[in-house]
This record gives structure tokens, C-alpha cells and sequence, in this order.
């Protein structure tokens, strides 16, 4: 399912952020916030809500960035592909694929509010992503090439959801990509890491100023 009216979104994003360049991924500009508790507030005064879910979408976390730049670093891996980028948030992810000359690419969250950023972001950045609103989680890769996550194993029924789902479309025949900074429901059997990054990141969210995160690929042992 696509993501519904444009507007009530939009004015949304457009009023709790701000278009800036991702810290590690330069080549790349999404829509921001300063602040991940002050953009809460505004975004539930703004749709006139007093509960929303957290705006993962506002942010650039460590995982997406790493994720994000090992594919603008190694084209070859999306190039020609057709890619599906799960609990995608911002689209960081799903952006850098596009830009790597994937075929296609699929963004899917389950925040309506992401998957209007996402659809901000890509066109801001001039690619063509397709954001979708849906939890796939339960099924499999439908016939991607790549299936890129990041920054999603911060939960640990949802880690075991999302790994359970990376698995099945690993063994349907689609390479896995994941990106994460040693979240602490990531369990590695199985992964193999193939670089790890000093990612900036901001004190509000992560209590420090540099993370590592590493970029892993499923192997066929998983």
C-alpha cells in the first residue's frame, strides 16, 4: 500500500525539519531535525495527536550512514538491481541505492510520516524511489535482487522479526545487506562484515558524538 494524502505530511516535515547534508554521506540531503525530542512534540501538535511514533525518518542514524556510503562506495553491488530497502525511515538507504544505479527501488516503513519524508527526501536528491506503507515482515523479498536494512535491531521482537524475514529472502536467492552500530538485538551468526565506519552522530541520540557501525552480508551458513 502507497503512502495516502501528500499534504497534511508535508506541511508536517516541512515544519519539524530542515533539508541538510548527511554528515558521512555528503552526497546526499534529507530533511532533519535538530532536536529528536522537540520534533516529537511538534509533530504531534502538528497533526493534532498526542501519540505518534518516535520520527526515526528525521534523523540520519549510524547504520543507514554506513550502510548509505559502502553502497556509493561500491556501485556494482545495487547497480542494474532491483532493490527492496526495509524500515527504511528517512529513505537514507534507499537514496544512496538509487543513486548506484539500481533498476528499482522499494522503500517500506510503517510510519506514515516516513514514507512522505521518504518520497521528500528522493525527490530532493533527485532519484526515483517508491515508498511503500506496508510491514512485509511477515513474507519475503517479492522478487528483489537486494534487500538492504539498517538501524533496526534496536528491539529485540522486532530484530527477531526482521532477521527471520532477511533469512527468508537470503535463501529466495536476493543478497542481504545490513547496517548497524552494535545494537544490542543484532545477532551476527551468520553475518559477514565487510567494513565498519566512525560515523558522526549527534549527543541527543546516541550519548556521544562518533559511533562505529559496521556493514555485514548474510552468507549462505545463515
Amino acid at each position: 500500500m502507497s503512502a495516502g494524502a501528500a499534504g497534511p505530511d508535508r506541511r508536517i516535515i516541512a515544519a519539524t525539519t530542515r533539508l541538510t547534508r548527511v554528515p558521512y554521506v555528503p552526497e546526499i540531503r534529507l530533511q532533519q531535525a535538530d532536536d529528536p525530542f522537540t520534533v516529537w512534540e511538534q509533530l504531534e501538535k502538528e497533526a493534532g495527536q498526542v501519540s505518534l511514533p518516535p520520527p526515526f525518518w528525521a534523523f540520519p542514524w549510524a547504520g543507514g550512514q554506513a550502510l548509505a556510503r559502502y553502497l556509493l562506495d561500491h556501485p556494482a553491488l545495487v547497480a542494474g538491481t532491483r532493490v527492496l530497502d526495509v524500515a527504511s525511515g528517512s529513505g537514507l538507504v534507499a537514496i544512496a541505492a538509487a543513486r548506484s544505479g539500481a533498476l528499482s527501488v522499494v522503500a517500506a516503513d510503517v510510519d506514515e510520516i516516513a514514507v512522505r519524508a521518504i518520497s521528500v527526501n528522493a525527490a530532493a536528491n533527485g532519484v526515483r524511489v517508491t515508498p511503500v506503507l506496508a510491514d512485509l515482515l511477515d513474507g519475503d523479498a517479492d522478487g528483489a535482487d537486494v534487500v538492504l536494512c539498517a538501524d533496526a535491531f534496536y528491539e529485540q521482537d522486532l530484530a527477531v522479526r526482521i532477521l527471520a524475514f532477511l533469512r527468508r529472502a537470503h535463501t529466495g536467492g536476493a543478497r542481504v545487506l545490513v547496517g548497524d552500530p552494535g545494537r544490542a538485538f543484532l545477532r551476527t551468526a551468520g553475518l559477514c562484515r565487510l567494513a565498519s565506519f566512525e560515523i558522526p552522530v549527534t549527543i541527543a541520540l546516541e550519548g556521544m558524538t562518533v559511533k562505529q557501525a559496521a556493514v555485514y552480508e548474510m552468507t549462505a551458513g545463515s
